[in-house]
């Protein structure tokens, strides 16, 4: 589908109340082409830099986040295009001097009611190393699920208690058998095999229960 242009005033929609107000600015004082876009499985938003045929900064962000999760998005990426401006290319992607931008554009965002405390929390804990997505810290991801658009009959990995039955989305049935350090274990129940799935990962909850394959 698509994608559509948005004016910047319609992104208070997207964004937890009374945020609109703090983000504004950046648009005010950087030449910006915003688009929110359908959802991408693998990116959550997305930052280019001027080029000759597009001499502006082009941002895109998912248009199915909750509020939460669009304001972090749309700060992670005004963090690269000042890191941009600051740097140009001699900058990592997502080295430290994204992370101080990064750091330097969401500290006066907390602390302003903006975000529900579990979220903030998380956000405290995650400003010490940002990463390139917010999916790659459980903790933080977890505290932002909780306020996605539930799908009946799904849940994380990690909220399934042991012995439960779950689907992924290729239909295959597994059991929940141990949570270890990082990773938890689960069997296959076609194949008998153990695999280790992130606790992050959403899944069909079943009562199914073929039986492991001889």
């Amino acid at each position: 589908m698509k994608k559509q242009e948005k004016s910047f005033s319609f992104l208070e929609q997207f964004l937890p109340p009374g945020s609109y107000q703090q983000v504004a600015p950046f648009f005010d004082t950087h030449a910006i082409h915003l688009t929110i876009t359908n959802e991408r499985k693998s990116v959550l938003g997305d930052y280019r830099h001027p080029v000759r045929d597009a001499p502006y900064h082009r941002i895109s962000i998912n248009a199915n986040l909750n509020p939460y999760s669009f304001l972090i998005t749309l700060l992670h990426e005004l963090a690269h295009l000042f890191t941009y401006v600051h740097f140009q290319r001699k900058a990592a992607p997502h080295g430290k001097e994204w992370k101080t931008q990064f750091r330097h554009i969401l500290i006066p965002f907390l602390g302003k009611k903006y975000f529900p405390p579990d979220v903030e929390k998380a956000l405290f804990a995650y400003l010490h190393n940002p990463a390139a997505s917010t999916c790659t810290d459980p903790h933080l991801y977890k505290a932002l699920y909780r306020y996605d658009e539930q799908r009946p009959g799904y849940a994380l990995v990690d909220d399934l208690p042991v012995n439960q039955y779950f689907e992924t989305e290729d239909g295959t049935v597994y059991r929940k058998l141990e949570k270890l350090r990082t990773r938890t274990k689960c069997m296959n129940m076609v194949n008998g095999r153990m695999y280790l799935f992130q606790g992050i990962m959403e899944v069909k909850i079943t009562k199914k229960r073929p039986q492991p394959g001889v």
